[in-house]
């Protein structure tokens, strides 16, 4: 998923949180160059696994088919497309 291993090691909520907290300190402008890069860096690394995470979760998702009669009769896949 990551490359960081910290950063792999958040869980989805946790890594938005961070991303949030590197948006909002990059839009009050308070940081320095270095440091906006910096955040700049961790920030694109935190989106990269945020979708990685959200990608495994789509693909475990399965959808419950019904029968004829209404009743439950399985499940499939879920697909996107």
């Amino acid at each position: 998923m990551s490359d960081d291993p910290q950063i792999a090691q958040l869980s989805f909520e946790d890594a938005l949180k961070r991303l949030e907290a590197i948006v909002h300190r990059l839009e009050s402008g308070e940081a320095s160059l270095e440091e906006s890069i910096e955040l700049y860096g961790e920030g694109d690394r935190l989106r990269k696994q945020c979708e990685a995470r959200l990608q495994a979760a789509q693909a475990r998702i399965e959808k419950i088919t019904l029968g004829s009669d209404g009743r439950p009769g399985g499940v499939q896949t879920f697909d996107a497309g």
